[in-house]
């Protein structure tokens, strides 16, 4: 299962939560249906379809990010 990295709001910094998630197409990913933690607030809620991008993150290592919901 592909992971998908969705932003939390409210940070004060860039803070990513890996979120598993299933293709729907080449760019767009339904979140799991996973519970959000207490305290944290995902920039898309889960079982959202997103458009989701490469990403190279400060450690280096790249992955798939949530930049944009999808209706379908």
């Amino acid at each position: 299962m592909p992971i998908v990295y969705v932003k939390l709001i409210g940070e004060g910094t860039t803070v990513w939560r890996p979120v598993d998630a299933e293709r729907v197409s080449s760019d767009v990913f339904r979140l799991s249906s996973g519970v959000v933690e207490p305290g944290e607030q995902w920039e898309f809620q889960p079982s959202s379809l997103v458009r989701c991008v490469p990403h190279i993150f400060a450690s280096g290592e790249s992955g798939l990010v949530a930049v944009q919901a999808h209706v379908a």
